[in-house]
């Protein structure tokens, strides 16, 4: 009689990854339960001061709490990372899609029209969009969605130029199974595995480009906490409150390294390689 099977250790990286990403969604969640002051309230009595037990991470220029405003910026720049990459993946998944099943002159006249978007640099783009559009989060989600379905658009097609010539899938087309029904229950079920690896990736990308957009005053307005806006507020008082600038820093870097870490470990499980 054999042995039963062993069940699979987790992988450590995606533990440690969801680990990160979680805490700054419970984070969020719970941010009037846990954050000590109101994000925007102003205190000018308390202002520029350092970290203290009254205010672990210190106050900013307005004397708001720092700690707080990171707190409810999660919220924010959390909310960009999700959306900001449902919306490419949506959009990108039926087009490349379409692209890769179809081939001929719908994949010819895909193809150029990602050829035109690849030909400008991404960040210029995304600033133009916006500029256009006005500031704020929804002229950035609407940039994110013209851009940034690119890459999963090749993605899919590549799988699926692949997998149309699989067994299975040409026993269902010889079966009568209609176009739609091969692609969308046989063929895209098959492919998306390097989309969703990818999208992790991408997470990281729309993180930073939303705190940046935001660092330049085209994203998130003043006064709502953001992560990019506090970063642009505390460049005047690096030389004497630097506490401003780092606590938000530190906290777009370990939620991005918090999404790498998932990526990287779906990509081990799944057998992807990036």
């Amino acid at each position: 009689m054999s042995a039963p099977a062993l069940p699979r250790p987790l992988n450590p990286t995606l533990v440690a990854g969801l680990a990160i990403v979680g805490l700054f969604a419970l984070a969020a969640l719970a941010a009037p339960l846990i954050a000590p002051a109101d994000p925007i309230y102003q205190d000018a009595a308390a202002r520029l001061q350092a970290p203290s037990l009254a205010h672990p991470f210190g106050t900013d220029n307005f004397g708001r709490d720092i700690l707080s405003r990171i707190i409810y910026g999660a919220r924010v720049d959390l909310q960009m990372a999700v959306i900001g990459v449902f919306f490419p993946l949506v959009i990108g998944t039926v087009i490349g899609a379409l692209a890769g099943f179809f081939g001929g002159l719908v994949d010819a006249v895909l193809m150029r029209l990602i050829d035109i978007i690849l030909a400008f640099p991404f960040l210029v783009l995304m600033l133009s969009i916006i500029a256009i559009l006005g500031p704020g989060l929804s002229s950035f989600y609407i940039a994110m969605a013209l851009v940034g379905w690119v890459s999963y658009a090749r993605l899919i097609r590549a799988q699926i130029l692949v997998l149309k010539n699989a067994d299975y899938a040409v026993a269902a087309v010889s079966l009568g199974f209609s176009r739609s029904r091969v692609l969308f229950r046989h063929l895209l079920p098959n492919s998306v595995a390097g989309s969703l690896v990818f999208c992790m990736s991408d997470a990281v990308l729309v993180l930073l480009s939303g705190a940046a957009i935001s660092y330049l005053g085209l994203g998130v307005q003043p006064p709502t906490a953001e992560w990019g806006i506090m970063v642009a507020e505390g460049q005047a008082f690096l030389s004497q409150a630097w506490w401003i600038t780092l606590f938000p820093g530190l906290s777009i870097v370990f939620l991005a390294f918090g999404f790498s870490m998932i990526g990287d470990a779906l990509g081990e499980i799944m057998g992807v390689h990036e």
